[in-house]
């Protein structure tokens, strides 16, 4: 499994409540994506930066997912370029569903 982050700036002027409503637009979008495991929406009012925390099945999926058509939707809805980082994920704990994802199991 693999975590990545991905940060954008956030335009000025642009509210939690709008960075909200605009993360909401792409829920679909996210739940359609069978390679995607789960994602957490990110905003840090004080950076200014938004994003995501993303787990996929492989990095081969997270590339493709935030391919250049993401990218271009980034650009167009919040004026800034997108950055990506990678990790390998072995273990995730679970406390909302009482699991341990472990690569080892």
């Amino acid at each position: 499994m693999i975590t990545e982050i991905v940060l954008f700036r956030l335009p000025e002027g642009m509210s939690r409540k709008d960075a909200i409503a605009k993360y909401r637009l792409s829920i679909p979008t996210w739940q359609a994506n069978p390679d995607l495991i789960r994602k957490a929406f990110l905003f840090d009012e004080s950076s200014r930066r938004g994003g995501g925390v993303y787990h996929w099945k492989n990095i081969e999926a997270a590339k493709l997912g935030h391919g250049p058509e993401f990218q271009k939707r980034i650009q167009a809805t919040f004026g800034s370029q997108p950055e990506f980082q990678y990790f390998e994920t072995p273990i995730v704990v679970d406390n909302t569903t009482k699991q341990v994802v472990d690569e080892a199991a």
